[in-house]
């Protein structure tokens, strides 16, 4: 006989998008009033408590999967942050259901493998597009669209580093769909194909700064949907100087949430202005 608990039985009259009472999402398990505006989306379900601990107030709301999710505030601006997990189908699902229950503005705060030489290990990159190798992307929207940041966080997270000076570096990303072959790792047992070979250094040619998971899924549904993304990544891989050492992940925390102090500053700004998208000289009207 078997001594485990038997869990709650769901039950939804929508299977396409299946929710519970108070608009419970099915993969988060947040509900109404769960969730802000301003959405912090690391990968890390452990990162979540850390970043939550440089706010004002924070409370736990729910873990379901790879989805741990604590709400709260950053002086007197509403906050949530979530993890994603690790590739566009899970950030997919993060960010599909936070937007149900009413965010709208979404920052992914990650770790990177640098492609560029002008980065070192335990810096920052704040992400201003990305290429669209996730797979998830693609399944929303042709390849030709863009996967981009939107300018206002982009240059609230720039704008963060700066307050915290904090080394920072701003470009493109590119998003794969596999940590090891898809960024011209070495697979199981030394496993590699030809095209492996120049994969890095023909992106470092482009410009190309960094590889990580999650960017290019994150811009281009809040392209789709008008919302607001960004994202900043901490180094912590080098492959051009085969270098790896995990730090940096401290400083993209703080700049993040100062980013999101930021932009509730401008938004508050564009709204006494009746303006619908900030510009500088915002920032000189009382």
């Amino acid at each position: 006989m078997s001594d485990a608990t038997p869990k709650k039985i769901w039950e939804s009259n929508d299977a396409a998008r299946p929710v519970m009472e108070e608009n419970l999402q099915y993969h988060i398990r947040c509900k109404n009033g769960d969730v802000g505006r301003y959405v912090l989306l690391p990968g890390d379900p452990d990162r979540v408590d850390v970043i939550a601990g440089e706010w004002t107030e924070s409370r736990f709301v729910a873990s379901n999967r790879e989805h741990c999710t604590y709400a709260g505030r950053l002086g007197y601006v509403p906050v949530t942050c979530c993890s994603t997990g690790v590739g566009g189908g899970s950030a997919s699902i993060a960010l599909e259901e936070l937007a149900a229950l009413g965010a709208d503005t979404f920052i992914r705060v990650g770790s990177c493998g640098a492609i560029s030489e002008e980065v070192e290990c335990g810096e920052l990159i704040v992400c201003s597009g990305a290429m669209r190798q996730d797979g998830t992307s693609a399944e929303y929207i042709d390849l030709s669209y863009p996967a981009a940041a939107h300018y206002e966080v982009t240059t609230a997270l720039v704008e963060a580093c700066e307050r915290l000076d904090l080394p920072y570096h701003v470009g493109v990303s590119c998003t794969t769909s596999s940590f090891y072959c898809g960024q011209a790792r070495p697979g199981y047992n030394g496993y590699t194909q030809s095209f492996f070979e120049n994969r890095v250094e023909d992106l470092n040619r482009a410009g190309v700064m960094n590889f990580e998971m999650e960017a290019a899924t994150i811009f281009t549904l809040s392209g789709i949907y008008g919302f607001r993304s960004g994202a900043i990544f901490a180094v912590v891989a080098h492959r051009l100087k085969n270098k790896f050492r995990y730090e940096g992940v401290d400083r993209s925390v703080l700049a993040a949430n100062e980013a999101v102090r930021i932009l509730a500053e401008w938004d508050a700004k564009k709204a006494a202005a009746n303006k619908k998208y900030w510009f500088p000289g915002l920032a000189r009207r009382p």
